[in-house]
């Protein structure tokens, strides 16, 4: 029981160490990963005006990225947008075709949830990369403090 307690000491400290190095360069991978983007939330983010670096700050940019897109869209996302929409004239009127039919153009309003949803997804894929990492780091101080604690039964017993 001894020699059990001791080698699993070692191998819980040993993984645990692992672990939380693992989960310290998560974690400054993704910061800096992020700085060098140079992204500063806008004025209307619900926290506004700062560098978007931590978890936080790039959820508050998600989110004022989905207001600004809805606001450009008339209020519509990309699926309750049609693909093509009628094309219009200098003076708004939509354009016929000789079959009578109206003249259809690509409806470009979609494009830009197109490229809103493809930043928001960059976005959460950072407050994701530092949950994990956040996660690695804590399972592994559980992880030191279990083979502290199979070290200190080791010495008991």
């Amino acid at each position: 029981m001894k020699k059990i307690l001791l080698i699993s000491s070692f191998l819980a400290t040993i993984v645990g160490i692992v672990l939380v190095s693992g989960g310290i360069w998560g974690l400054t991978f993704t910061y800096k990963n992020v700085a060098r983007e140079n992204i500063t939330t806008p004025d209307d983010a619900s926290i506004p005006g700062v560098p978007v670096r931590g978890p936080f700050t790039l959820k508050a940019q998600t989110d004022i990225i989905r207001v600004h897109t809805l606001r450009m869209t008339g209020g519509k996302t990309f699926s309750e947008m049609p693909r093509q929409i009628p094309k219009l004239d200098e003076t708004g009127k939509s354009i016929v075709g000789e079959d009578g039919k109206p003249v259809m153009t690509a409806n470009t309003a979609r494009d830009i949830w197109i490229t809103a949803t493809t930043l928001i997804t960059a976005l959460n894929l950072g407050i994701f990369a530092y949950a994990f990492a956040s996660l690695t780091l804590l399972i592994g101080l559980f992880s030191i403090s279990t083979g502290i604690i199979f070290y200190a039964l080791h010495r008991k017993y």
